[in-house]
């Protein structure tokens, strides 16, 4: 006798904080998602990984993309499925073209359709002006402007009547920070192209929206909120202290759900009540 598939209070639990409130969160993530597919980009860690647990845990079947850390999207795959969801995980560099063809393609070979596709795989390089390279541009907007777009180009090949974008963005694209010139302009062009492709794609039943996170503790800002800076960012945090990708995700679970049907061209923050740059 196999094991009895969790229940979604279950599930919600075991995803969230040993702080947080289990009974907030399971109204907030039942089991909205169900037959489902989602691909979520840059998944092995951190805002993705945090994502992609949600909506497993939401019901649906998730695709956890890695550009290079296979045991850590593996291991947010088998966290999905210990928690009684679906998963697999696909390689693929979304800022190559041949790259984001191939992981469309498996999706569609192991799925045959898509519903809900999570563009977050991103690179932030922080430079003051007078050390920029080209380089640092091109690695900076090839992944998280061109990425986007390519990610959105071939899941169009797979949705049917409606579906999902979920863009992760970030405050920084209206108030950056110093030596973010670059990557707040990426961030920048997410928030415009969102809004461009709501128009574009409306007519198809497909909606388009942004997840701006605030000051967020993840992998890639490990040791950046330390110190006299981390005071001054929670200082100007409302909530009074930095987010948690567990934060973030129900706001995705909402934008990928029938609940935002109406919803589409918006960017949303997501930032403790930030404004301004904080510090």
């Amino acid at each position: 006798m196999g094991e009895e598939p969790a229940t979604a209070r279950q599930v919600v639990a075991r995803i969230l904080p040993p702080s947080a409130n289990i009974t907030h969160f399971e109204k907030v993530i039942p089991m909205k998602l169900e037959g489902k597919i989602a691909v979520v980009t840059g998944a092995s860690k951190g805002i993705g990984a945090g994502i992609a647990k949600a909506l497993g845990a939401a019901g649906a079947t998730v695709v956890v993309n890695y550009a290079s850390s296979k045991s850590d999207a593996d291991a947010v795959v088998a966290q999905i499925q210990t928690q009684g969801g679906s998963a697999i995980s696909i390689q693929a560099d979304m800022s190559k073209s041949a790259d984001v063809t191939r992981l469309f393609a498996e999706v569609g070979s192991h799925y045959g359709s898509l519903d809900i596709l999570v563009n977050n795989a991103g690179v932030a390089v922080f430079q003051m002006i007078e050390d920029l390279t080209e380089d640092a541009f091109r690695q900076q907007f090839n992944l998280n402007v061109l990425g986007y777009l390519l990610a959105v180009r071939e899941a169009l090949k797979l949705f049917g009547e409606s579906g999902s974008v979920i863009n992760i963005s970030s405050i920084l694209s209206t108030d950056p920070y110093l030596a973010s010139s670059v990557y707040s302009a990426t961030k920048g062009a997410v928030d415009t192209l969102t809004f461009a492709l709501a128009r574009e794609l409306g007519p198809r039943g497909i909606r388009v929206n942004s997840i701006l996170p605030g000051h967020t503790n993840t992998p890639a800002t490990d040791g950046n909120f330390a110190g006299e800076f981390g005071e001054k960012l929670i200082a100007g945090t409302p909530l009074g202290r930095f987010g948690e990708p567990e934060d973030i995700a129900p706001l995705a679970v909402f934008l990928a759900s029938a609940d935002s049907h109406w919803v589409t061209g918006e960017s949303i923050r997501a930032s403790g009540g930030v404004r301004g740059v904080g510090y």
